[in-house]
Order: structure tokens, then C-alpha cells, then sequence
């Protein structure tokens, strides 16, 4: 897996809580409540990151979340429209996200757990479809996974050590 961290000190972070599960351990003296926050952060530029936060109240997760993705985040290729170079699925436990490149004026054709994460990454124009599992930690997860795999036409050209221009034929 192919992850370029970002230091995360120079970029304006938005985020966004995509889910938060109350979950509950049953121990000799009774059930132990606590929270599960999946949190997404990105700057609508090119950077986005998602994180899991878990704590015995709602905005302790939240901020656990938050810092746990600001950790991971993650720098991708933005085309001229808004968009993905290339398409590409995103594999993620049993949830897979087709990501498909969409011309100018498309916007965002995405599942809720999906937009999230495209929406805080900046992506314009793209169509996308979730397949298998609609688990949202792994359908975000599946997603991230897809878009750090995203490689721009000047790096697949530099790989087969041709130029750009026999590339784009």
C-alpha cells in the first residue's frame, strides 16, 4: 500500500464525523458503554485522511478520531477537471469502491460514507459506486485505499521510461 504521509502543520483541516457507535462490553460487574467515532479530515486540496477514535464519551472520540486521521493523511492527484487521473477500485476488507474519472460539470455521484471523504479531499467531478460491504469504516477505508493508489500520467510514464506524450496516445 502506497502512502505518502503529509505533515499535516501547514494545511487549513476541515472534518467531518462520518459515524459514531455506541458499543458495549459485558464485564463481571455490568456493561462498560463507550463510543466509536470514525472521523474523516481533509483540506479540499489534495489531502484527506480518515481515523478512529474510541472513548467513553462522544467529543473525547471525536478528537481521538480527528488526531488518528490527521496522522494518516494521505496526498493525491487532482486532474485539471476536478477529478481522478484514472480509474481505479479501492479495495478495503469485503468493501470495494469503483472510482471513475467524470468530465467537467459531473460533481460528486457518490454514497454517503464515500462523498465524505471525496467531498474533504477536493475531488470535483468523479462517479462512484460501492460494492460489497456497506460497512462505512471499511467502504472510507476502501476509498482512501483507492485514491493513494492514484498515480498521475507523468509517473506511469517515468515507470515505463517513455515520455509523457507516447503515454497519452
Amino acid at each position: 500500500m502506497k502512502r505518502t504521509i503529509v505533515d499535516a502543520s501547514q494545511l487549513e483541516l476541515e472534518d467531518k464525523v462520518v459515524s459514531i457507535k455506541r458499543v458495549t462490553k459485558v464485564v463481571k460487574g455490568g456493561r462498560n458503554m463507550r463510543f466509536t467515532a470514525l472521523v474523516v479530515v481533509g483540506d479540499r486540496n489534495g489531502h484527506v485522511g480518515a481515523g478512529l477514535g474510541k472513548a467513553a464519551e462522544i467529543p473525547e472520540a471525536i478528537r481521538k478520531g480527528k488526531e488518528d486521521a490527521i496522522k494518516k493523511l494521505i496526498q493525491l492527484p487532482i486532474d485539471e477537471n476536478g477529478s481522478v487521473p484514472h480509474d481505479y477500485t479501492g479495495k478495503f476488507g469485503s468493501a470495494t469502491v469503483l472510482l471513475k474519472r467524470a468530465p467537467e460539470g459531473t460533481g460528486v455521484i457518490a454514497g454517503g460514507p464515500v462523498r465524505n471523504v471525496l467531498e474533504l479531499a477536493g475531488i470535483k467531478n468523479i462517479r462512484t459506486k460501492s460494492l460489497g460491504s456497506n460497512n462505512k469504516q471499511n467502504v472510507v477505508l476502501a476509498t482512501i485505499e483507492g485514491l493513494s493508489q492514484l498515480k498521475t500520467p507523468e509517473e506511469v510514464a517515468k515507470l515505463r521510461g517513455i515520455p509523457v506524450e507516447q503515454l497519452l496516445k
